[in-house]
């Protein structure tokens, strides 16, 4: 177990900074390019995408490295990887859209991931609709 989790940190820290390049990707597309554009709805989508798969990988690293993250219905999650990659893909989603049906449950460290990437789907859309807005006040 100490060999996996020292790979699942190593991996943990990679997906960490693919998200801040993302991060820091989209922080010069909204301050260098026309903001309502295709190329930038199509950043836009592809950051989330960006944080959706990096939050669940990281809580599927965190499981598979031994710690219980996540309770889907009920039961610390289980099952063949697939599985387990399956919930956490649903849970970033229900997450990261703010949707929060209750079926997966966080415990552990598993809820401060939860709160940032629940913190993330509140601000992105704001920073969004605020961008545009400036936008299109500063073109007329």
């Amino acid at each position: 177990m100490g060999c996996c989790a020292y790979m699942g940190g190593l991996f943990a820290i990679a997906v960490s900074l693919c998200l801040l390049m993302s991060f820091k990707i989209f922080i010069r597309t909204f301050s260098e390019r026309n903001f309502l554009s295709v190329d930038t709805l199509l950043i836009v989508v592809f950051l989330y995408l960006s944080i959706l798969i990096g939050f669940s990988m990281m809580f599927l690293i965190l499981d598979s490295s031994g710690f219980e993250v996540l309770v889907d219905n009920g039961a610390i999650m289980e099952g063949s990887y697939l599985e387990r990659l399956h919930t956490c893909l649903y849970f970033s989603a229900v997450t990261l859209f703010s949707l929060g049906y209750g079926d997966v449950i966080p415990i552990g460290f598993g809820r401060l991931l939860a709160v940032a990437e629940a913190l993330i789907g509140y601000v992105l859309p704001a920073v969004f609709v605020a961008r545009t807005i400036w936008g299109i006040e500063k073109g007329s």
